[in-house]
Order: structure tokens, then C-alpha cells, then sequence
């Protein structure tokens, strides 16, 4: 093969780069969402795999944490998101069983790139946990009674609080913008019947689809 039908894959790589970085710079100068479809192909999927490898593996407090960084993440810095395509998603991941940190890397990998998205932010969001988890149960006598560590966990707690404080912050903020009365009855409905009457969150959940199922047919009947 002579040397100009050789492709360089270093030199494909820093055109993929300059094209996102084109667009994103574009998007941001715009405060619009990036066109996820135009960037190419695999430097969407290594993007997703490195972001959520590096978010999982930075990530403590379970799946509200990494939710908020997701935000940042592909809201504020990406643009390959836009904030109420977000709320939703993340309400999505929310309502499903299983880890909530798994069901926000499904929900956004199938949203920018199908299949191969999922397996690339999934695989990127579990392998952090796995290697963790399985070094900490084998010295798992040794860090139960270091003094250090105990320290370090609890000041992470803190952290944790604040930084979950600000998910609940940032998703009830664009409830209240929204002045929905049916929607704001529910936001404080849930609450009560959670934090007050202690009833089981699987109930509120599907109580709260319940509801959404009820509007969004009645309003489906007025339009049409």
C-alpha cells in the first residue's frame, strides 16, 4: 500500500478531536446542544467509556453523586445533552430497578449512540466498582479497624450530603419554574408520604406513573 492511501491512526484520532472540539466550541458560543450524529462515530463511544470510567471511579455516595457529575458532564462541558432531555432521562433511571448509577449510564449511552452506547458507558460505569470492591474484601480485616480510614469515610459523608443536596436542588428548581400545580402537589406529596409516613418508595413511584399515565391521557383526548 503506498504511503498516501496509508491512513495514520494518530492523525485520524486528532481530526476526530479537532471536529468535536469544533462543534462543542460551536454549541457552547450558541449555549445549543451539540449534534451528536455529525461528531464521529467511535470518538462518541471512547468518550463515553473514559467519562463514566472516570466518574465511576471517582464517585462515593452511591448513584445520585454520579447522576449530578453525568450532568456536568455532558450538560455543561459536552453541550451532547440538554438539561430537560437530562431530567428526564435521569427520571427514567430513577424509576427502573436495579443501580441507579447503571440505569444513567443505559439510559444516556443508549440516548447518544443505541447499543453500542449502552455497552460502552455500562461497561465503563461497573468495571470502577468491581475492582474496588473486590480489592477492599480482600484486605477487608485491615480496613475495618484503621483509624484512617474510618476518618476518611466520614468526611466523604459530608461531601456526599452536599453534593446530593444539589442533585435535589437542581431537579426540584426546574419543577418549581415550571409553576405545574398538579406538579408541585406531587413533588410535596412524595415527600411527605416518604419522609413523614415512612411509606415504601416503590409505592410512591408507581403512584407518581399512575398520575403521569392519568395526564398525559386526558391530555391527549383535549388535542385531539
Amino acid at each position: 500500500m503506498s504511503r498516501k492511501n496509508r491512513i495514520d491512526p494518530e492523525s485520524a484520532d486528532q481530526n476526530e478531536k479537532i471536529t468535536a472540539g469544533a462543534a462543542t466550541a460551536a454549541a457552547d458560543s450558541a449555549s445549543q446542544t451539540v449534534d451528536v450524529s455529525s461528531l464521529p462515530r467511535g470518538y462518541v463511544l471512547r468518550k463515553l467509556f473514559t467519562s463514566t470510567l472516570y466518574l465511576s471511579a471517582f464517585t462515593f455516595g452511591g448513584g445520585y453523586v454520579i447522576i449530578t457529575l453525568l450532568q456536568k458532564k455532558f450538560i455543561d462541558e459536552l453541550h451532547w445533552i440538554d438539561n430537560d432531555e437530562m431530567l428526564d432521562l435521569v427520571a427514567i433511571a430513577q424509576s427502573s430497578p436495579g443501580a441507579i448509577a447503571v440505569n444513567g449510564a443505559i439510559v444516556i449511552g443508549s440516548k447518544l449512540a443505541g447499543i453500542p452506547g449502552i455497552l460502552c458507558a455500562v461497561l465503563g460505569a461497573v468495571i470502577p466498582p468491581i475492582v474496588i470492591l473486590t480489592v477492599i474484601s480482600g484486605f477487608y480485616a485491615a480496613f475495618r479497624d484503621n483509624f484512617f480510614l474510618h476518618a476518611l469515610l466520614q468526611g466523604m459523608q459530608c461531601g456526599v450530603s452536599a453534593v446530593i443536596f444539589s442533585v435535589v436542588w437542581d431537579m426540584a428548581a426546574g419543577t418549581f419554574r415550571e409553576r405545574d400545580k398538579v406538579n408541585l402537589f406531587i413533588l410535596g406529596a412524595a415527600f411527605v408520604c416518604n419522609y413523614v409516613l415512612k411509606v415504601n418508595v416503590v409505592f410512591i413511584i408507581l403512584a407518581c406513573i399512575g398520575v403521569g399515565l392519568i395526564r398525559a391521557v386526558i391530555r391527549g383526548r383535549r388535542s385531539a
